[in-house]
């Protein structure tokens, strides 16, 4: 039966090579069979487009063509095999490349976002590594990202709040004292680098937040929660006051104030030229100073005295590690 399909017109021609280019490129070895599955079109057609990419090019500085100035392909494998292999690319190498050291620290970061229970064996992020490291003006470094005992939490927490059960867990809290908690898992959330857990507390038997940093010997209970989201009033912020948390006033550059929202500040009154001053209820002068280390605008804790002393001693120690 005589081939019906309509031939493609030149716009067509020149989007279907546009496609095709890096298409090879990204494979790096494959049939004409894959290739023809992959755009839908008959081997016939994908046969002719690679003979035509092999004699396209730019010309260069003598304007005529010569063979480093066309795309070639291995031909042995093209003609004996029905496979398509580019062994010359032009113009289209002269693109700017990731460096070895920015292609790492991006897989690096893509290893982390692999940990995450969310995303968890996650085909798109494992295909992104892997056009990374081909794709950088050299071999990045090899990296690896390992996974903390807070992912492994995050996961079990993550599965409390699905599955709609009661976790019990060891925690941290006011001034270091550690108490056993029973709570009704209904959010998680993140700020910044921190995993924070918002559930009903039976302790306390009100709303309450916990960072997972701090919490220990978590176990996930086969009992129901008693109080879902939807029953119970969750801010909208993250940091919400306790009659145990510490008033401290923190001196900041204006245009970083913002940065300090989700902690509820009482109040923010000027403080000099550009600068402010808020006051902000913590409960733990660790957290605190971890607070305050991370933010720009030359952030000041002015008081209590207690407060400032926490974070003197705590940056004393940040720094002899460093030596």
């Amino acid at each position: 039966m005589a081939d019906r399909t309509p031939a493609p017109g030149a716009q067509d021609k020149l989007a279907f090579l546009l496609s095709l280019v890096p298409y090879l490129m990204d494979r790096g070895s494959v049939s004409v069979a894959e290739a023809a599955a992959h755009f839908g079109v008959l081997e016939k057609q994908i046969r002719g487009a690679v003979e035509l990419i092999a004699v396209s090019g730019i010309p260069g500085e003598t304007t005529q063509y010569q063979h480093g100035d066309l795309f070639d392909i291995a031909w042995d494998d093209f003609e004996q095999n029905d496979v398509i292999v580019l062994t010359n690319l032009v113009a289209i190498d002269d693109s700017p490349r990731f460096s070895a050291r920015e292609a790492a620290a991006l897989i690096a970061g893509l290893q982390y976002l692999s940990s995450l229970p969310e995303n968890a064996d996650r085909q798109a992020i494992a295909s992104l590594q892997s056009k990374l490291s081909r794709g950088a003006s050299s071999a990045p470094s090899q990296v690896a990202v390992e996974n903390s005992e807070t992912n492994e939490l995050l996961s079990l927490v993550r599965r409390a709040v699905e599955e709609g059960v009661q976790i019990e867990f060891d925690y941290s809290g006011v001034r270091g004292q550690s108490e056993r908690r029973r709570v009704d898992p209904l959010r998680v959330e993140s700020v910044d680098a921190d995993w924070y857990l918002r559930g009903y507390d039976h302790l306390r038997e009100a709303v309450r937040t916990f960072r997972l940093d701090r919490i220990s010997g978590a176990a996930v209970s086969d009992a129901a929660i008693t109080h879902r989201a939807s029953d119970v009033s969750l801010p909208e912020k993250l940091f919400e006051g306790s009659p145990d948390d510490v008033v401290v006033t923190v001196e900041i550059d204006q245009a970083a104030s913002s940065l300090l929202a989700d902690y509820a500040p009482d109040d923010v009154e000027p403080a000099g030229p550009g600068r402010c001053r808020m006051r902000l209820r913590v409960n733990q002068f660790g957290s605190l100073a971890r607070l305050v280390a991370g933010l720009p605008g030359r952030a000041v804790v002015v008081e209590p005295p207690s407060a400032r002393a926490a974070v003197a001693d705590w940056a004393s120690r940040a720094s002899r590690l460093y030596s």
